[in-house]
This record gives structure tokens, C-alpha cells and sequence, in this order.
């Protein structure tokens, strides 16, 4: 995500409890009992266990009380009723299905006390925002910016809700660094295998829970970001999708997909992403009629 980066964000931890590597260090919280029963029968939200074609994606991305990372920093029912007329705009013969992508991992500028340079939203705060996906009839992904750490180490610290039938993942490549580099001064990266091993993993979370297809995003804002991107494999019940994030004026946003959907992997699927803030300074924000003329289709289109 191209937005101003947070030393620290607002319900995020890093404390010596929260930190580390590896997977879950803590006891698993309960879901409290004022949450919404999941979709029926292991359903999406809206019905049935495949995502295309049937379905249109569209997104807000957003943290609490960081309203520079999008809009879903508050106000979330509010927030959720606009995002269901904006899905409408967009179904353009499918049935809309909105996305709230919450970003649980956010890069940070300082080291925190593992020195990891990443910050990890509370349970507390993802489970409010799956009650509000869950009442709208939405999706919830799961956004991380891993910063130093090892991705799919906090893939899988999020495992406890990736079990759900209608929550999702997405990764933001551009914060993920090496050792030695800090995010916002460099440019992160990822590499078509490392993709692959979180598809895979995905997979075997929908195979193990008896799941609905699971979408798994990867965000991507210059070629730069993702090496070998053809190594990335099609795995049962995992639906990929590349979000090509190129910020700007119009004509800036449709190079940039176009030199980055030709590099996609066989069976992934198109994403699209404004920016209210950055897009605009250059000149009027693309309309969804303007988005949908892109070839390929863009079948998830988020806003942040």
C-alpha cells in the first residue's frame, strides 16, 4: 500500500506476549457470543462455496483510527452500506460481493522489541470487524504487511480466523523487507514461490475445515515487487488474486495494469485498486464504469 507509513497503529502490538516468529504464543480467544453464526453450511456469505463468476469483488481497506490507510478506520456500518451501493456499480452482470480488508499486520517505521518493524492488530479488533462482515453479508481479508518478518509466520498467527468460511487473506509485498532494511525507505518484495507456499498452505485449510473457496490477494504496485511470478501454482479451493495497485492519473494506473497483467500466473485472477487520496491529486478519480472497461476484467476492485 502506497499510504503514509505508521510507526505505531492504533489497537496494534508488539509487545514481548505478541511477538516473535513463529505461530500462535498466546491462548486462542473465544469468539464472543454477540458475533453472528458464520454463512450456513460452510457457504460464502452470499451463498454457495465458489467465488467466480458468479461473484463481483469489491473492497474498502482500512485500520482503526488511521484514516490515511484507508476507509475503514470507523464508522464501519455506515461504511459497510456505502460499500453496498458502490458493489452494485460494479456487478456488471454478476452478483456483487463486498469486502472489508482489514489490515491486521502494519509495517511500521521503528524496530518494536522483537525488531521485526511490524505491528499486530488486537483479536479484540478483528473480531468487531468480522461481526460487521457477517451482519452486511461480507467478506473479511485478512491484509499484512509483514515488515521484517517471515510472511507466511504471520499468515499463520491468523490461522484461528482463516478457518472461518468467509475470511480471506491479502499481502502487501511492498512492505515485506529483509534484515538490515527498514519498511518506507526501501521497497519490499516477495517472489512467485513464497506465493505459492501461502496458496498452499491456504489450500490445506480448506481441505482440512471443509471450506468455501478462499481468496487469497497479493497486492502489487510495480514489476519490481514480485520475482518469478509464473511459480506461483493453482491449488484446490484457493481463489488468487493479483491487485495491481499502480498510483496517479488515469493513464498512469492503466500502464501500469497493463504491464502487470500479462506477468500474471495461470488461473490468477485481475484486482484493481484506487487511491482517494493519491489518485486524485493527479486528476478525477477513475469511475466503475472507467474500471471496468480494462481488459482482463478486474474482478476485485478496492478502495483505499
Amino acid at each position: 500500500m502506497a499510504s503514509l507509513l505508521l510507526v505505531a497503529a492504533a489497537g496494534c502490538s508488539d509487545s514481548k506476549g505478541d511477538a516473535g516468529a513463529g505461530p500462535v504464543l498466546k491462548p486462542v480467544p473465544k469468539v464472543s457470543s454477540s458475533m453472528p453464526a458464520p454463512p450456513a453450511d460452510g457457504e460464502l456469505p452470499r451463498g454457495g462455496r465458489v467465488i467466480f463468476p458468479k461473484y463481483q469483488l469489491v473492497g474498502y481497506v482500512g485500520l482503526p483510527g488511521s484514516p490515511a490507510l484507508g476507509p475503514l478506520d470507523k464508522d464501519l456500518d455506515a461504511k459497510a452500506d456505502k460499500l453496498e451501493k458502490l458493489a452494485k456499480s460494479y456487478a456488471v452482470g454478476r452478483t456483487p460481493l463486498p469486502v472489508l480488508e482489514l489490515i491486521v499486520v502494519v509495517a511500521s517505521g521503528g524496530p518494536g522489541k522483537d525488531r521485526k518493524y511490524r505491528n499486530r492488530l488486537a483479536d479484540e479488533k478483528i473480531e468487531r470487524y468480522l461481526k460487521v462482515a457477517r451482519e452486511h453479508k461480507m467478506l473479511l481479508l485478512l491484509d499484512i504487511q509483514p515488515g521484517r518478518a517471515k510472511i507466511l509466520d504471520e499468515v499463520k498467527r491468523q490461522e484461528r480466523w482463516l478457518k472461518e468460511p468467509d475470511v480471506g487473506l491479502a499481502f502487501d509485498p511492498e512492505w515485506a523487507v529483509g534484515p538490515g532494511q527498514v519498511p518506507g525507505r526501501v521497497f519490499g518484495h516477495t517472489s512467485g514461490a513464497e506465493l505459492d507456499g501461502i496458496a498452499k498452505y491456504l489450500s490445506g485449510l480448506v481441505a482440512q475445515n471443509d471450506l468455501p473457496e478462499k481468496v487469497f490477494v497479493f497486492h502489487q504496485l510495480s514489476a519490481r515487487i514480485v520475482s518469478n511470478e509464473k511459480a506461483l501454482k493453482q491449488h484446490p479451493g484457493v481463489v488468487t488474486i493479483k491487485s495491481v495497485d499502480g498510483i496517479g492519473s488515469r493513464s498512469a494506473k492503466e500502464s501500469t495494469w497493463h504491464k502487470l497483467t500479462p506477468r500474471m500466473a495461470a488461473g490468477v485472477h485481475a484486482g484493481f485498486k484506487l487511491f482517494y487520496q493519491e489518485d486524485t491529486r493527479h486528476g478525477p478519480l477513475m469511475t466503475p464504469a472507467q474500471v471496468m472497461a480494462l481488459k482482463p476484467r478486474p474482478e476485485f476492485v478496492v478502495y483505499e
